[in-house]
């Protein structure tokens, strides 16, 4: 009886996340919900604004209200809720903001007690690269002193053992607009900008200045044997970076669709020549303006509407809302006008590959990413099997274009195939491993496998998912756990593995699911629920959170179902917490699952909350065979 209590409970709540989703998908069929990075975009909106003397009084005061209201009380700002004392780079970001808006002064208590801490923390020479990389377009830091690659790296074919290709593709539109100012050593400060030189510590100090790697230099020397001068190669590459970037501007004019490429391409369109009122550079600032989330006031980094939208339909269907439900319609409507037809650098990797794939953002037209493909693969796929061509043919390309992006390891990458060398680790910054290069990761790998279990029926006698099993099985660590790139972190990863490698015919008592239910239940909270820090991903091991939240109890009792445990007393405690935590409002509900980069940038996705509990509840009501 219990049972069957617990099941009518969670079959009425599925009913009404069902109906909340509904009734807040847009006309065009699309979901738009708030993808919320945390508070450094919000910031460069600011700074940016003022360097162009484009003076949107409004937004920044409402950007600044944003900042200013998150400060901690002794000073600093957080990356996350429960960071240990503050974040360095986010408070210094967050004080530049706040002067450069006019918002605040020097002079006033909390910003004195926000200086405090970044000296004492180490100052401007602590921070993280890409802070430096603002404070250095903006003149308040030395070239010298950041780190970038030469130029001239740009003019390696990528054939060669070491070339620019051999970054991941967002690394590449990241750098190409760094390297271009850090070429003409050009940063643009205002005559009257805030002094920041008081944010060095008097005993700081300066590290080193930074030194390209060997192995990189001696093949960078190799562009010297070119029958021009020093110069003419300079401007040569410099006028390659240019055509580079502009060549990757999206409809809207921003960079990939990334804020945080584009904000350094303007100051490199500036550095080559451009007008601050140049049509390239006011369309990109329209852009960037245009990924505003006014729900709550906050600069995007991106959107993420195509993500939402195919995980949506997907959740909805799973959940037992028919395909033929005009909502389902919509949403399927949108999603295959979306769908990429060009071809992208991805290609550079992957030569035999052919368009299809899918991207994150509403603009993203080429830069296809294996997740966002395999979830609308999931979501077209009743609409392919029963529907016009069009879905057919589209879902045909999809599917062909993600089995092209296996990695020779077996494993799935997120962007571009086999972008996973060594040299780039080099690179005197912490962030570069995760940051410039695109290895096989769990979640992906996972993910991948579950779609092509459940979905084209596929199984581990195929070589292709024989051999991605094989990577997730080396791959696993000791306790039983894998890391999730993408996500926080270790609960991520491990439904993402164990719902992939039950799907493709691995079975129950399999060592690597035996391990990994027990350590999924050797964490379980005292609520039920599940919950991980985003110090996980620094610590680069489970740090417990202290609160469950719906998306990570989510996941976990799906790794747990899909198992075989929907009967277990484990999963019947964390549906239990799961209904109880969707109810919430707090820090349950915005805690950032998503990831971006370890120490720095998490993820509130505004949708998760309803995401992943729906497919859960969905995957209870309605188990896989």
């Amino acid at each position: 009886m219990a049972g069957l209590y617990l099941r009518e409970k969670v079959f009425a709540k599925t009913r009404n996340l069902t109906e909340l989703l509904l009734n807040n998908q847009q006309k065009d069929g699309a979901w738009y919900y708030c993808f919320e990075a945390g508070l450094l975009t919000d910031a460069c909106m600011i700074i940016l604004l003022r360097h162009l003397y484009m003076n949107d009084e409004a937004l920044i005061n409402k950007l600044a209200r944003r900042i200013a209201d998150q400060q901690e009380p002794s000073g600093p700002w957080k990356v996350f809720f429960d960071e240990p004392e503050g974040n360095l780079s986010a408070t210094i970001e967050c004080y530049y903001a706040l002067l450069m808006a006019g918002y605040k002064k020097k002079t006033d208590p909390e910003m004195q007690r926000a200086k405090e801490f970044i000296v004492a923390k180490g100052g401007l020479p602590e921070a993280g690269s890409y802070t430096k990389i603002i404070l250095t377009l903006t003149g308040h830091y030395p070239w010298e002193y950041a780190s970038l690659v030469p130029v001239e790296l740009i003019l390696l074919p990528s054939w060669t053992p070491i070339n620019f290709f051999d970054l991941n593709g967002y690394a590449r539109v990241h750098m190409a607009p760094i390297i271009i100012c850090a070429g003409k050593k050009y940063g643009h400060k205002m005559p009257d900008a805030p002094d920041l030189s008081d944010l060095y510590p008097a005993s700081a100090k300066q590290r080193p200045p930074f030194k390209t790697p060997d192995v990189l230099q001696k093949e960078v020397e190799k562009i010297k044997h070119i029958p021009l001068t020093l110069g003419e190669i300079r401007k040569l590459a410099l006028e390659k970076t240019e055509g580079f970037i502009l060549g990757r501007l999206e409809w809207d004019g921003t960079l990939y669709s990334y804020f945080t490429a584009t904000f350094p391409m303007i100051f490199a369109l500036l550095a080559l020549g451009y007008d601050k009122r140049h049509p390239v550079v006011v369309k990109a600032v329209n852009g960037l303006k245009a990924m505003a989330c006014h729900a709550n006031i906050h600069q995007q980094t991106t959107t993420s509407t195509v993500w939402d939208t195919a995980l949506i339909s997907y959740a909805l269907q799973e959940a037992g809302l028919s395909h033929y439900h005009p909502a389902m319609e919509r949403a399927a409507s949108y999603l295959w006008a979306k769908q990429h037809t060009k071809y992208g650098d991805w290609m550079v990797h992957n030569p035999q590959g052919r368009p299809g794939g899918w991207g994150f953002s509403h603009s993203n037209t080429i830069n296809p990413d294996v997740d966002d493909t395999a979830y609308t693969l999931r979501a077209l796929y009743r609409q392919a099997s029963s529907n016009a061509d069009i879905y057919r043919q589209a879902w045909a390309a999809g599917m062909e274009w993600l089995l092209t992006m296996q990695n020779d390891d077996g494993g799935w990458p997120a962007f571009e195939k086999n972008t996973d060398k060594k040299w780039p680790e080099l690179l005197p910054t912490p962030e570069a491993k995760s940051a410039l290069t695109d290895p096989s990761a769990a979640d992906l790998t996972g993910r991948t496998l579950e779609f092509l279990g459940h979905y084209p029926g596929m199984s581990h006698r195929h070589d292709q998912i024989r051999r991605a099993v094989q990577w997730l099985t080396r791959n696993q660590r000791s306790d039983g756990s894998w890391y999730g790139r993408w996500g926080v972190v270790y609960i991520y990863g491990t439904w993402a593995a164990v719902t992939g490698l039950m799907a493709v015919g691995v079975e129950p008592h399999h060592p690597a699911i035996e391990k990994a239910v027990n350590w999924l239940l050797s964490i379980q909270n005292g609520d039920g629920g599940w919950g991980e820090s985003c110090l996980s991903d620094t610590v680069l091991n489970y740090t417990p959170l202290g609160f469950s939240t719906p998306s990570q109890t989510a996941w976990a009792l799906d790794a747990l179902i899909a198992a075989g445990l929907k009967e277990s007393p484990a999963v019947t405690r964390g549906m239990e917490a799961l209904l109880q935590l969707v109810e919430k409002n707090g820090v349950e509900t915005s805690y950032p699952t998503g990831a971006g980069l370890p120490g720095s940038f998490y993820i509130n996705y505004h949708s998760y909350r309803y995401i992943w509990p729906l497919m859960a509840m969905g995957h209870y009501l309605h188990p896989r065979r």
